[in-house]
């Protein structure tokens, strides 16, 4: 009951389930400004949706979550059209890298290893990092101490770059060079990951940036939105991995479940939210590590019959 076919996975799933998922995640979008696919697409994984398909299948759901999230953040102010734009530009720039090495990796038959190796290292080190910075400004405001993730008068390394421009929402006057950078990264990560790249983007733009958190969601959400639909495209028309069927039923919960996150974020303080979050990624991360280093319950070997026996 409630089953359908996935005509480009080759399999069947319960639809509730996968509703059910597309909701968790939008819910995560909305309230924490990433696109979700860290989470979705080791799920659809996990699921037993091939790696191929669910890294483009999700990054196709990624759009519906995150245009529902970015006009949540959008009327609340807390997007920087400018900000995201250079962030988009990167993207752009990275995803068409992304694509073409993973049509390298199907090629080579190392899509799958590539994919969880990828996933395991860098949600492993960002959500460490994140959960040892939030955990830091928790104790600090329990303390009674001041929590900022930037002091007035505050300047890095980022300040002494060219290319400087003002970005009124946010706050700044920096160089254009680091957040190009940092879309270039995520817009590679979206392709090879099957992500929003907003667990790499958020604390990008919070602790070298230093973009206000609140403003880092929304355009965090703004910029996911084009990229992960120029990975879509480009999947398709390259790999042919796109599942849309599965893409439109995590779409419809996603929708739903970024409206409710974006408005149960309003009520958990930034340091509240980093560590939610961080704790997410390492978990995920913790997960896939396990299934890389496990022995599988069954074991196969290919080579030639020996005797009749293999």
């Amino acid at each position: 009951m409630f089953e359908i076919y996935l005509p480009i996975a080759e399999m069947s799933m319960n639809l509730l389930v996968i509703l059910g998922m597309g909701g968790a995640v939008g819910f995560l979008s909305g309230m924490f400004g990433v696109g979700g696919g860290f989470l979705m697409t080791p799920l659809l994984i996990f699921a037993g949706i091939p790696t191929a398909v669910a890294v483009a299948t999700e990054a196709n759901q990624i759009v519906a979550s995150s245009v529902s999230g970015a006009l949540a953040q959008w009327r609340r102010g807390n997007v920087d059209f400018k900000m995201g734009a250079i962030l988009l530009a990167g993207g752009m720039a990275g995803a068409v890298v992304g694509v073409q090495f993973v049509k390298l990796l199907r090629q080579t038959g190392q899509v799958d290893l590539i994919i969880s190796l990828s996933y395991v290292t860098f949600l492993g080190i960002i959500g460490s990092l994140m959960l040892i910075e939030s955990a830091r400004a928790i104790l600090r405001a329990r303390a009674g101490k001041r929590v900022s993730a930037r002091k007035p008068g505050q300047h890095n390394w980022i300040h002494g770059l060219p290319f400087k421009m003002r970005f009124k929402r946010s706050k700044l006057y920096i160089s254009a060079i680091p957040p190009l950078v940092i879309g270039a990264f995520v817009g590679l990560l979206a392709a090879i990951m099957g992500v929003g790249g907003g667990f790499i983007m958020v604390p990008a733009m919070i602790y070298l940036l230093r973009v206000p958190t609140s403003v880092v969601i929304g355009t965090s959400l703004f910029q996911i939105i084009f990229v992960t639909s120029t990975v879509t495209i480009l999947h398709a028309a390259t790999n042919q991995t796109v599942d849309v069927l599965l893409a439109v039923v995590l779409m419809v919960g996603g929708v739903i479940g970024a409206q409710m996150g974006a408005r149960a974020g309003q009520h958990l303080k930034g340091e509240q939210l980093r560590a939610l979050l961080a704790i997410m990624v390492l978990g995920v991360s913790l997960r896939l590590l396990f299934g890389l280093v496990v022995e599988p319950d069954e074991l196969f070997s290919i080579g030639p019959e020996i005797g009749g026996q293999r």
